[in-house]
């Protein structure tokens, strides 16, 4: 079986024009609001705070910030993707293309991703401007940032064929993954939780991906690193299957 490359690029290069007309919400403002939180949380308390697993904690909460911005704005670039088609029609001419379901998917989440890699490549960066830190495992974190924005760029492509208006793209994200991002780990160490809720906070799936980014960074991490790796890997199959299904269905496509 061929794949369509022309097809898949005509996607990509769409999805990223589209980065360069709203470069300032697309890139500047992710990276912006984050410099904000480590002005306040790694300056200012972060001076006033001790160690944390021995790291001090303005570095300590950097890993939890990039995941952030890193979930949020994969699901936001790949719904918003598929959405807009949606919205306008045009998406019968994505279906009538001779296009795989693979290919366009390929070219949807290829280009999410690839967005939300820069910007988390440029938190990093603009962090050591505010707190020094040091990658003990800078592959590993490389793994880590990659397979995240694919699966949350995934998670964001079921989003936008899921929901029926505006409002509805921005109710997982906010209501859910945002929630779930803070009461994972992203200023805290889950050890640090008096029980049972040290247990409770197990069954937070972003625990696992701010634990294996962390321990990346310095080492350190709240769950093994095996078991992040798994668990992320997991929710990516999951997120496989539920994109399969919408193609194989037409769920809310072909409606």
């Amino acid at each position: 079986m061929s794949v369509n490359v022309h097809g898949i690029a005509a996607i990509y290069r769409f999805e990223m024009a589209r980065t360069g007309r709203t470069l300032l919400q697309s890139i500047v403002q992710p990276v912006l609001i984050t410099c904000l939180y480590f002005l306040v949380f790694g300056s200012a308390i972060g001076g006033r705070m001790g160690e944390i697993d021995g790291v001090p904690y303005g570095a300590f909460i950097i890993p939890g910030l990039v995941m952030l911005s890193l979930l949020t704005e994969s699901i936001s670039n790949a719904s918003f993707g598929i959405y807009m088609p949606k919205w306008a029609g045009t998406i019968y001419e994505l279906l009538s293309a001779p296009v795989s379901w693979f290919e366009a998917v390929v070219g949807y989440v290829g280009a999410a991703a690839t967005k939300s890699v820069i910007v988390g490549a440029l938190i990093m960066i603009t962090a050591r401007f505010f707190v020094p830190y040091e990658l003990e495992h800078p592959v590993w974190a490389l793994l880590f940032l990659l397979l995240t924005a694919v699966t949350f760029s995934l998670f964001g492509f079921v989003i936008g064929v899921w929901a029926d208006s505006f409002e509805r793209l921005q109710l997982v994200p906010f209501l859910i993954v945002t929630p779930l991002t803070f009461l994972g780990g992203a200023f805290y160490s889950t050890s640090m939780l008096p029980a049972p809720w040290d247990t409770v906070t197990l069954f937070n799936p972003v625990v696992y991906l701010i634990s294996g980014f962390r321990w990346s960074f310095y080492g350190v991490s709240d769950v093994s690193v095996g078991i992040s790796l798994g668990m992320t890997a997991l929710f990516l199959l999951l997120c496989l299957g539920a994109v399969w299904w919408i193609f194989r269905t037409g769920y809310k496509l072909k409606q």
